[in-house]
């Protein structure tokens, strides 16, 4: 059996993600092979695996802290919100079907074996795993039958670090609150508590642990500091939303209420000279250099929106002036038309922002898998990213043909996996996800942008974007190093699931 430890946190956000990434790398670099573990996930932000299964991208971004391929296996449940009360819900990375939350809530202990089945899975291959939690195992509405915290911790005899978000306050009574909760048997699973995103002289905390600990009967593990770190995130609790500021080269992402995969710009992050900004409304708009589309988990529903609060009309305005990208749902939107014949989403016709020269039919088979080619001749702004190598991988439920021929299907045409079409060639559409990461596009794309403007942007400055990355869980895992008792950790799993 592989030694297992479980990161649970008293509310979402609190860090659990980040903290597992962390300890994914110090225990690769210690010399083990680790691979992270989560049985439930919600989130929009999906990849597609070698085999072409969708799994949750935070376990992507923990199982390259690990120094490992994702598998399906890592996350066996993903839901994927479609309305404030219902998800598409994946199991193995395939399509079970859309729950309402009151008939998942009822179904989900049947996945089980499934949940077992996965585990044991990768059991095969690590000597340890990390498992995350979700949200909170305090929370009294879902202790019935739960399957992604303290119901998982029995289910594979995992101890637990129990981890509180002192930057929102009321830490201690978050840490205590929870336990408190809990029943004598979960309580004695929670081996050490962190106190995680800690600003300032440690030293005054110093009496709050004390007394922490005292009331708790669970010693401290750790006070994590504040870490500003540029690694994928939860996408329900993202703080990317939240950056207003603008660069020299500024790229407003439209945020509509089911936006889907924005890690697929996560690269231009790294790029001082650039900002990304998410917008909801035409007040936030601005003069913007590039705009993108994103995807969406309801493309017809996400378009009405646009169409309704004036974003449509203000994007199709600036297309005649600046580039405009769309990716997956985005690409959908840019077209003539979407038909939702067989009712995928809200079923109908709905007439396209007509910027792309392309129809798409929604399907209720999902097309799933991972791709590479070579960028076509693009003309217009983005010529020089003619001929660059792209990898990446498709995720969407619709064929999108393209009018031009009016019989050509996107996904038999690996050489028209990007559309252009526009004044000047100035709308981008397709359906590859991480078409940004690899092979210097994104380099090529801000370089063009600047030209645009007359700015000067030194070449080589760029940081290849998994080396970046690599740097990024490094530092996490230092940081971790120093401030958590790690000595201590390593005993709470060797002594766990004991043959």
């Amino acid at each position: 059996m592989s030694k297992v430890i479980m990161i649970q946190g008293t509310m979402s956000g609190a860090g659990k993600s980040f903290l597992a990434a962390g300890l994914c790398r110090i225990i690769k670099q210690d010399g083990y092979r680790v691979a992270p573990f989560k049985s439930q996930n919600m989130a929009l932000n999906s990849y597609i695996t070698e085999e072409g299964l969708e799994m949750g991208r935070a376990q992507v971004m923990q199982a390259e802290a690990a120094g490992v391929k994702p598998m399906v296996c890592m996350n066996p449940i993903l839901l994927k919100p479609t309305n404030h009360t219902g998800s598409q819900v994946i199991v193995n990375g395939e399509v079970f079907g859309n729950m309402s939350a009151r008939n998942y809530f009822a179904y989900k202990k049947q996945l089980i074996p499934e949940i077992k089945k996965a585990f044991q899975k990768l059991e095969e291959y690590a000597d340890i795993i990390v498992i995350e939690g979700a949200g909170s195992p305090a929370e009294i509405n879902l202790r019935e039958n739960d399957i992604v915290n303290m119901g998982l911790a029995e289910m594979v005899d995992a101890p637990v670090l129990l981890v509180g978000d002192i930057d929102r306050g009321g830490v201690f009574a978050q840490l205590l609150g929870t336990l408190m909760l809990l029943t004598e048997e979960e309580r004695n699973r929670i081996k050490g508590l962190i106190i995680n995103k800690f600003r300032g002289d440690q030293t005054i905390l110093d009496p709050g642990i004390a007394m922490l600990e005292e009331k708790g009967q669970v010693p401290v593990a750790g006070v994590v500091p504040y870490m500003e770190l540029a690694l994928e995130d939860e996408d329900s609790l993202t703080e990317r939303f939240d950056k207003k500021g603008e660069s020299c080269i500024d790229i407003a992402v439209i945020r509509y209420p089911r936006i889907s995969n924005f890690t697929d710009f996560n690269v231009f992050e790294q790029i001082k000279e650039v900002s990304v900004r998410y917008v909801t409304d035409m007040s936030q708009l601005h003069h913007p250099d590039m705009v993108i589309l994103p995807g969406s988990k309801n493309t017809m529903g996400d378009l009405k929106w646009m169409r309704q609060n004036g974003l449509e009309a203000a994007v199709k305005k600036l297309a005649e002036i600046i580039p405009v990208f769309g990716i997956c749902g985005g690409y959908q939107m840019l077209g003539e038309v979407i038909a939702d014949i067989e009712g995928v989403e809200e079923g109908g016709t709905l007439r396209g922002m007509e910027l792309l020269p392309v129809a798409t039919e929604l399907e209720k088979a999902k097309v799933r898998c991972q791709v590479e080619g070579r960028l076509p001749d693009l003309g217009g702004i983005f010529s020089a990213l003619s001929g660059l190598a792209y990898v990446g991988y498709e995720i969407h439920m619709g064929r999108t043909k393209i009018l031009e021929s009016g019989q050509m299907d996107q996904d038999a045409l690996p050489d028209r996996r990007i559309i252009v079409s526009g004044r000047n060639n100035k709308v981008y559409g397709t359906y590859v996800h991480g078409i940004f990461d690899k092979g210097g596009i994104a380099e090529a794309v801000v370089q063009a942008l600047a030209k645009k403007k007359g700015i000067f942007i030194e070449n080589g400055v760029f940081e290849d974007y998994q080396s970046f990355k690599e740097r990024q869980y490094n530092k996490l895992a230092d940081t971790l190093r120093e401030c958590l008792r790690m000595e201590e950790i390593y005993e709470m799993f060797r002594e766990a699931r004991l043959e």
